[in-house]
Formats: C-alpha cells, structure tokens, sequence
C-alpha cells in the first residue's frame, strides 16, 4: 500500500527543475533545454547562434543566492522581459572544444538543501538514536547511537522490533508496521528494552516514527527516533509510588494500612511481598526500641502475590513469625538500611539458616529487598518484597524507593497505631463511665445498649444513665456530645457526674437541665473552641406510686412508649434548645406509663440509621420517629427481655457500613408499686398530731407485718412530724409506702432546709435528724412548689410487698 505524493507533501524528483545549454568553442549558444527556454522567456531563434555572455546580467547575485553548491557559481541570467533570476551553474567539458552548462535556479537548490540538510544532520548526530528501516523492517541508515546501542540483530533486522510497547500492548515491529499501512506517524510512543542480563535494568525508550517515501512517492520504510526516557519514566514511577504509599496512610488503621502498602509494592517492585507489625503496635501501645530476633512477638497482617493466591507453605496472613534468632542484620534494619539480597543463600544467611525460617521465603526466590519500619526510633514492623518470577536484580535505585516507601509507611503506620490508641483509650473511658447494662429498680427494669461509632471516625459523646431517686422513683438519662474522641468523652463524663449530682437534690426535670445548661456554658467560657462544646440531653423521672413520668429534653429526640397493649406513639415532649445556648427555659411534659409499659430513649444516631432505611430518607423528621416507633412495637414481644429487643433495634452487623455516629438505646420496662402499699395521712401543724401519726403508722406497719420496723419507723416518724409542727405553716402529709424499702415520708409548705450536725453535751435541740440518720439507710429532702418532703428509707425482708411487675 501507498500513499500518493501530492497527499504525502514529498519533495520533487532529484532533477525537476534542472535547465542545461550547449555552449560551442566560440561562446555562441549552439542549444539549449525546454526547460532553459521557458524560465528566461526566448525564442530559440532570438538566443541560439548568439554569445551566451549576452544572456548573463552585469550584476552580482542577491545576497544569501549568491552562495550555490560546490563545483559552480551563481549568475543573474537576464530574461526577455529585462528581470534577472538567480541561477547556480556548472560547466562541464565536452567533446572537442564545446562546453556543457547546467544548473538550478537557486530556489530549487534552496529547497534541495533543506530537503537534504535536515536527515544528513539527524542521521550524523549522536545523541539519540535515528534509523531508517525498509519494509521487512531491516535496518537501511542510522546514526551512530544506533550502533552504540548494538540494535543490530541476525539479518540486519532492528531489535527495536522486538521492544515491547507499553500503551495499548504489541511490539515495536506491531507500531512500524502500522504506521507503513497507514502513512500516520506515531509520536511519543513508549517502550521497554528489556536488559540482555539480570545485573542490568530495563530501559523505557520513547519512540517516534513516521513512514518514508521513495521518490515514486510511495511508502518504503519507516523512519524511527528512540529518545532514553528511562529516568524521566522512573521519576514519575517513584513519584507515583511514594504518593501511593503516603495515601495508604489516610485510613488510620493499620491493618488497610498494610493493606494498601502490599498493593503499593506487588507488581510495581516484585512478585510478593508482606508486611509484618509488632503485637504491641497492632494493640496501639509502644513498640519496641530493639529487636533481638524474631520472638513470637509480630503478625504477618498483608500479603499479596501477583500470579494469584498467596502460597500454602509460607507465612500466612495473621500468622505468627517463627521464631528466628538475633542476627546482626536487625541492627542494620533498625538503624534504616534497606537490606538488598539477589541471592537465596544469602538470604537464609540472613535469617540464620534455621529450619523455621522456610516458611518466610519463597521456594523460586530469584531477589529480595526488606527494610524495618521504623518510626520515632521504634520498630513497628518489617517489609519484605520478592521476585520469582522475574529473573531481575534488585539495584541501588530500587533500593532508594523502597527506602522512601517504608519512610511514609511507617509514618502512616504509627499514626494509625496512636489513633488505635486514643480510640480504645476512649471507648474504655466511656465505656467505664457507662452504667451497668441492665438494672432493676422498684420503678422500672432497664437495659441500656452503646455501639461506638464504625472505623476512624473515633469514639463519641453519648451516654445513658439510670439513677435511683428517693421514694423508689427513679432517673432516665440519656445524651448526646457534640463531637467524637477523647474530648468528647471527658465532656460526656463530666456531664454524667454533674446530672448524678443535680439528680441526687431531687431537682425537678426542667430545674436539673437549666443547672446542666449553665455548666456547659460555663465549660465553653473555658474551652479554647467554645463554638464546639454542646449537648442534648433528655431526662425523666418515673414514680411508680403515682406511674406518672415527668420529662425535660434539651434538644434530644423524644422517646418511644409502648403500652401493654402493644399501642405505640412518640412521647409529645416539647423541646428545649442543646445545653449551652442559654437563656431559654425548657418545658416539663407528664405522661401517664402503666406498668409493663416500654420506654425507649435514644440517641438520634439511630434515627439516622432509621432514616437512611426509608424509601424517602429526606421526608419529615415525624416519618422517622413513627417508623422506629414501629419497629419498637414489633420487637417488644410480651416476656422478651429487653437486651434482646435492644440488640434487634440497633443491629450492630446490619448497621456497621452505614452509620457514622455512635448509638445509645435505653430501654425501661416500667413497674408500679400496688395501691394497698402506700398510706398517706394529713394531719395540722397541732403538738397533738405528733402521738397520732406515730399511732397510724404503726399501726399500718403492723398490718403489712413490718414488725422489726416499727421502733425505728416510731422514731422517724416523731422527729419528722415534731420538725413540720415547729415550722410549718399549713397541713402535714404522712406517707408510708412499702415495696424492696420502707419509705416514710413527711411533707410541709415550710421551705427551710433541714440539716445534719452534731449536738454538744449542753445542747437542747439538734440531735433528732442524727437519730433518723443512723436507724436509716438513706434519708434526705426535696422541695417542690407547696413546700418541702423529708423522706428516709430503712430495709425490709424480700418477702414483703413486691412491686407490681
């Protein structure tokens, strides 16, 4: 196949544009050519016969025309119409005396420099290698580094036809033929010269060709240009490697660390290659400064084969090393040196020679190269590459690489070991700050369920809480810090204590969230990142004589109630704004729970979770708690306990891949304390309502067969009724109720605050509440809007009045 000359931009046959003259021994022109004819503009009538001086012009040549090819000189030839044109001419001898003139207008001889003086330069200079090869793809013309690079095989054929081309595959034979097919050249075409011997590399050769024409213009070779871009190819590998290795590091966890690293080195640098870490960094503690020998004390945690599985006889992944004795090589490999063997002897040499050291090397092991990873001058771990297949040496350069690999591994390494630390820091932090899971309380059995957040997105601020309060009442918490890690959790801990604290004064719901909002704010004032320090938080109190519960939220969703009956609905709290706004009160909502009744609080990462299963994630917030609310509904099966219907709301396997928050669930299976427990009397602040409120309580005490605390109840109730007589103003309410504790309680409109002290020897008064406290387990007040409530607790035997289930 060819390409036509016109459409190929060829130059002209040798002799287009060639004029010649016959000049005989007297100077007359006795001929000349149609060509001389037609570029002067004569007749032959008007010139032949007549001196040929007559046609040269007196004057000089222009400029650089006036320079023709050796062997002649330029002359102005005058034509017919009086212009000159530049013409190189040379005279040759003929027979007898006559004289043969002949040339080229020094255009075309311009232009026949150029076409000749470009290939003469390019094919005589010896910095790349240039070559014209003809259609069987022998070698016709090349320059000297051609030769140089002994390109020359059997038959003149040019081994550049064996290069193996990197884009698109084929060889170089596969690209020249392509571009004689074709006629378009290729520019830029990249290629591996594999090296003759193993102690040599690899040469990358970017290739240029373009077809060559013959002077018929059709197409009868190639032209080829190899350019060296070895080193320029290697930079940009290692460039690419290093990035790759570097990145490997953004996951913080080591083992995708390793992961990526293996992935990094096979088959960029050999056939396999693993990754070995300390047991203590895998744990996020301190590696070792000194390695003496292998110890059972590093994991195998990656592995990667480029031709498929990694092999059954070594090491594997999550596999102990054996154990290998201490060799001098450790201490090179701690101090940073990238240990290079392209010998399997030596590298048993290196291991010792011990039989346990088989399984860490490859059985057609042909070059290795390992180093240390070494970070703050401790040793993490090791790295080892392997060529099996590939019967190539390790070199200097490659050994510089895996140095700056390893560097930027191990840096992403043990950033990931001290994210492992301050993440199990943390979840064992919170974790201990955590109540027990389950609990069991005269008001209500509990289960509490936490799931830390997947990954590295760190520990989080959530924590519930559940706290006994006085007259068997007790405290549901949960809440919500802002932000994840070891802050997070320092904060979620003070607040847990400062809740605790609040919740032991009996502070009402929305009191105890205005007391949180001031510590937080306070906490802000102090933090250097105030804008970064919140809470939400939803508190309630059941009481299981009246099984009201009172609620307060700061921002947190509302919680879940499912009934006896299996009715379901969302808790209408109103909320608050998050802890630490400030200046906005929050609002008390009461709910009536029957006992058997489920209350689920929760964190809103679950309602995420929640949200994200949906067919229309970013519909109503309301949508999202009335699925939950039917998803709980289903789970509380009657008698299931409450772990288990826990465990199926979060689903923590389901869960992993989609959530980025932490979860907190607190399930409240609530009971109620039976109406024929509880007495209450209302007596008037007379001296004489003293003797009667003793008389009725034993009484009452006596009829629930509480006999052994009667003179303990006898005591308390006179002190307690004596105080309300001497400083109240109005009623006094006696209430005794009965359940796992004696409650007795005594209720005025005075507000002063009763207080524990110790009477000296002449003092009249003050030992009355030091009596109650020591015939008690518990004792303490509380305040509300009509007054004040003494209450103390003593024990009783567990076969008296259980609490209604």
């Amino acid at each position: 196949m060819g390409v036509s000359r016109a459409a190929s931009g060829v130059p002209p046959a040798p002799l287009d544009g060639v004029i010649a003259a016959v000049i005989d021994g007297t100077g007359a022109l006795a001929g000349w050519t149609r060509e001389a004819a037609e570029l002067l503009g004569y007749a032959d009538a008007d010139v032949i016969g007549r001196p040929a001086r007559a046609l040269v012009a007196p004057r000089p040549p222009r400029g650089e025309r006036a320079s023709g090819a050796p062997g002649g000189r330029v002359l102005a030839l005058r034509r017919v119409d009086g212009a000159c044109v530049d013409v190189w001419v040379r005279l040759l001898p003929m027979s007898g005396s006559a004289v043969l003139a002949w040339g080229l207008p020094v255009d075309v001889l311009t232009a026949w420099g150029d076409y000749t003086a470009m290939p003469r330069t390019v094919l005589e200079q010896d910095a790349w290698q240039v070559a014209l090869v003809d259609r069987d793809l022998r070698l016709r013309r090349w320059s000297p580094a051609v030769r140089r690079a002994g390109r020359f095989s059997a038959g003149g054929r040019d081994l550049l036809c064996d290069m193996p081309m990197m884009d698109g595959g084929g060889t170089g034979a596969d690209l020249l033929r392509q571009v004689m097919e074709t006629g378009l050249p290729v520019v830029g075409a990249a290629g591996v010269l594999r090296a003759p011997r193993p102690d040599q590399s690899d040469l990358v050769y970017s290739l240029t060709a373009a077809p060559l024409y013959d002077l018929r213009g059709d197409i009868s070779g190639a032209f080829t240009s190899l350019v060296d871009v070895t080193e320029r190819y290697e930079s940009g590998r290692r460039l690419n490697l290093v990035y790759r290795a570097s990145r490997a590091g953004d996951e913080l966890d080591i083992r995708r660390t390793a992961e990526g690293l293996v992935d990094t080195l096979v088959p960029a640098l050999g056939d396999l290659a693993a990754v070995e870490i300390s047991e203590a960094a895998l744990q996020g503690a301190e590696p070792p400064l000194r390695v003496h020998g292998l110890r059972g004390d590093f994991r195998r945690i990656a592995a990667k084969h480029a031709h498929g599985a990694w092999p059954s006889d070594l090491v594997q992944v999550d596999e102990i090393l054996p154990a290998v004795p201490d060799q001098p090589g450790f201490r090179e490999l701690e101090r940073g040196t990238v240990l290079v063997s392209n010998d399997l002897k030596n590298y048993l040499g290196f291991l010792g020679d011990v039989p346990q050291a088989a399984r860490m090397v490859p059985r057609d092991l042909h070059a290795s190269i390992g180093a240390a990873l070494v970070a703050q001058g401790r040793v993490l771990g090791y790295v080892q590459v392997f060529r099996t297949r590939r019967p190539y040496a390790f070199t200097g350069h490659d050994a510089k690489l895996v140095k700056e690999i390893i560097t930027r591994a191990a840096l992403g390494i043990d950033n990931a070991r001290r994210y492992t630390r301050e993440h199990r820091v943390a979840e064992t932090l919170q974790r201990s700050l955590l109540p027990p899971v389950s609990s069991s309380t005269a008001a209500a059995e509990t289960a509490g369920i936490y799931l830390p957040p997947p990954g590295e997105v760190g520990v989080g601020g959530d924590w519930f809480d559940v706290i006994a309060l006085s007259s068997l009442r007790t405290a549901l918490v949960t809440g919500d810090v802002i932000g994840h890690g070891l802050k997070a959790s320092t904060t979620m801990a003070r607040l847990r204590t400062a809740v605790q604290t609040l919740a032991d004064l009996d502070l009402a719901p929305d009191e105890l969230l205005v007391r949180l909002d001031d510590l937080v704010q306070r906490m802000a004032a102090e933090s250097d990142q105030p804008d970064t320090l919140g809470a939400s938080v939803l508190y309630a109190v059941y009481d299981p004589v009246s099984r009201l519960c009172r609620l307060a939220s700061a921002g947190h969703p509302p919680p879940v109630v499912v009934h006896p009956d299996g009715t379901t609905h969302v808790v209408d709290v109103l909320p608050g704004p998050p802890l630490g706004v400030g200046g906005v009160p929050f609002e008390v909502t009461e709910v009536s729970l029957p006992a058997g009744s489920v209350l689920a609080m929760f964190s809103d990462g679950l309602l995420d979770i929640v949200r994200r299963g949906r067919r229309d994630p970013v519909g109503p917030l309301a949508d999202t708690e009335a699925a939950f609310a039917a998803s709980l509904r289903g789970a509380c099966r009657p008698g299931r306990p409450l772990r288990e219907i826990g465990e199926e709301l979060v689903d923590p396997e389901r869960q992993a891949a989609e959530r980025s928050d932490d979860i907190t669930v607190l399930l409240a299976r609530t009971r109620a304390v039976p109406g024929d427990s509880v007495a209450q009397w209302r007596f008037p602040p007379d001296p004489a309502a003293v003797a009667e409120a003793r008389e009725v309580a034993v009484a009452r005490l006596t009829a629930w067969g509480l006999h052994e605390n009667v003179f303990a109840t006898e005591l308390v109730v006179s002190e307690l009724v004596t105080n309300a007589v001497r400083y109240a103003r109005g009623d006094i309410v006696l209430r005794l109720v009965r359940d796992r504790v004696l409650v007795c309680e005594v209720s005025d409109s005075s507000e002063s605050q009763p207080r524990l002290r110790r009477a000296h020897n002449d003092d009249e008064g003050g030992r009355g509440l030091f009596l109650v406290a020591q015939v008690t387990t518990r004792w303490g007040s509380r305040y509300d809007a009509s007054g004040k409530t003494i209450w103390t607790e003593q024990l009783i035997g567990a076969e008296h009045g259980p609490t209604e289930e």
